[in-house]
């Protein structure tokens, strides 16, 4: 697993961003969409993107999107919803912009499983969470190309310590 440093990915790919510093400087907060928003762009995107000097769209909702419904209704809304917008959005954009869910607790809901690359969203409250496969069900088992994005630029930051600030996949196919 090969961390991000830098900006490169906030121009190409997808990405899952929990780190409120890192976010404002990608996008004004009202420049943020909703899920709501990013599904009624589906088929009619814009030229100009609002983030990333405009090379990234930002959505936020997606944990509540998540929250909002059992793990395997989560998990079949991500398969079959969620990714066909993401990749109408990688077709529309032929891979030069990037889309990015503001996930605000995201580092405390996602789950590293290292031996096998998999990525689970902890479902729900804290007590009792059932672990969805956030990564084979969004990114189509593609998790092995997900690269954690670092606030530093080390190679010897801890991979899933508190520099760890989001996960990012270059394309989905």
């Amino acid at each position: 697993m090969q961390p991000v440093f830098g900006t490169g990915w906030t121009r190409k790919g997808f990405s899952l961003l929990w780190d409120v510093t890192a976010l404002s400087k990608l996008v004004e907060s009202d420049q943020i969409i909703s899920m709501r928003r990013f599904f009624n762009l589906v088929g009619q995107w814009q030229d100009d993107l609002p983030a990333a000097n405009g090379d990234a769209l930002v959505v936020a909702g997606l944990d509540a999107s998540l929250d909002a419904l059992t793990a395997d209704d989560a998990s079949q809304w991500l398969e079959e919803k969620l990714r066909s917008a993401l990749l109408s959005f990688q077709d529309y954009y032929q891979g030069d912009a990037a889309l990015i869910f503001w996930l605000p607790g995201g580092r405390s809901r996602i789950e590293v499983q290292r031996a096998t690359n998999t990525y689970l969203w902890l479902c729900g409250s804290t007590s009792g969470r059932q672990r969805l496969p956030l990564g084979q069900a969004l990114w189509a088992g593609a998790e092995a190309d997900a690269r954690h994005i670092m606030a530093v630029n080390d190679p010897q930051t801890d991979l899933e310590g508190k520099d760890w600030i989001g996960l990012h996949l270059p394309r989905i196919s």
